[in-house]
C-alpha cells in the first residue's frame, strides 16, 4: 500500500469503526484542507461532536485522531477540516487522500461542543481559532441553534488571509441559502481576524476580548453572564486563556451534566 492509497472496504478495523468512502476533498492551502464522506445510516450525532478518523496501518492497526464534525447533524455526508503536518503520523498520509479512497470512521460521537451544555441565553458566542473552526461549521447549519439563540457570532482567527477557509460560506452564503436562510434570518454574524498580516480585524482572539475591541466592532455590549454564551475551541494555550477571561467576568463552565455559561473542547492534538 502507498502513502497515497487507502486499504479497500474488507478491512474492517473492529467493531470501533465505519469504513467510508471519500466523495469530496478541497485544498485551502499548503497546510489546510477539508474532505467529506458518505455517512452509514447508524451514525448519530450532535452537532458540534467529533469522531475518531483515520486510515488502516500496513500492520492492520487503526491510526486514528480526533476530528471535530464539520457538516451538520442532518447532513447525509460527512465532513472534516484538517490541518497538514508534514512528519505527522496521520496527516502526512492523510492528506493524500482522494475521490473513491476510503477512511475510517469511528461508531462514537462524543465532545462537550453541545447546545445542551449551555444554559438558555440570548447571544451565542462560537470562537475558533485554526481548524478550530469546524464545529462552529457544524453548529452554524442547525436550526436549533437559531431557535435557541437571537444572535449567532462566530469568529475565526487564523495567521494568515489565506487561511479563512469557509469565509464565504459564513459571511454571506448561510444567511442567503435557500432553506437555512430563513431561519437563521440575519442571526449569523461572521468575525474573521488575523494574526500576521495586515487586515481589517488584526489581532489575537483574547486580546480583541479584553480590549472590547470584539464587541465594538459587533456593536453589541460587553459580555454578560446573564445572557451571553461561549463556546470555544482551538489550541490549548488560546483556550486555557479564553478559560481564564470568562471566570473572572463571572462565567462558569457548563457539560452535559451541568449546564453552564461556556464550553470547552480539550480533546484535540495536532497529529
Amino acid at each position: 500500500m502507498t502513502e497515497a492509497s487507502i486499504a479497500p472496504a474488507p478491512l474492517k478495523a473492529s467493531g470501533a469503526f465505519y469504513v467510508e468512502t471519500v466523495t469530496w476533498v478541497q485544498h485551502w492551502t499548503d497546510s489546510l484542507f477539508s474532505f467529506r464522506t458518505t455517512r452509514d445510516p447508524g451514525l448519530r450525532f450532535s452537532s458540534g461532536q467529533f469522531v475518531m478518523v483515520g486510515l488502516m496501518k500496513e500492520d492492520g492497526k487503526p491510526l486514528v485522531r480526533a476530528y471535530s464534525i464539520a457538516s451538520p447533524a442532518w447532513h447525509e455526508e460527512l465532513e472534516f477540516y484538517s490541518i497538514k503536518v508534514p512528519d505527522g503520523p496521520l496527516t502526512s498520509r492523510l492528506q493524500k487522500i482522494q475521490v473513491g479512497d476510503q477512511v475510517l470512521i469511528g461508531r462514537k460521537p462524543t465532545g462537550t461542543l453541545v447546545l445542551d451544555g449551555l444554559k438558555p441565553g440570548k447571544r451565542l458566542y462560537m470562537l475558533g481559532t485554526g481548524t478550530g473552526l469546524a464545529p462552529w461549521l457544524s453548529l452554524a447549519r442547525d436550526p436549533e441553534v437559531y431557535e435557541r439563540f437571537d444572535e449567532v457570532i462566530v469568529t475565526h482567527t487564523v495567521r494568515e488571509i489565506a487561511d479563512l477557509n469557509y469565509r464565504e460560506l459564513l459571511g454571506h452564503e448561510l444567511n442567503n441559502d435557500e432553506i437555512l436562510g430563513e431561519l437563521i434570518d440575519g442571526k449569523l454574524r461572521y468575525y474573521p481576524s488575523v494574526t500576521r498580516e495586515e487586515f481589517v480585524n488584526k489581532g489575537r482572539i483574547t486580546d480583541l476580548i479584553t480590549s472590547g475591541k470584539l464587541f465594538a466592532d459587533l456593536g453589541v455590549p460587553e459580555p454578560d453572564p446573564a445572557v451571553d454564551r461561549f463556546m470555544m475551541c482551538g489550541g490549548p494555550s488560546v483556550l486555557a486563556d479564553l478559560k481564564q477571561i470568562l471566570l473572572d467576568r463571572g462565567y462558569e463552565e457548563g457539560s452535559l451534566a451541568s449546564p453552564g455559561d461556556f464550553v470547552l473542547e480539550k480533546a484535540f492534538v495536532e497529529t
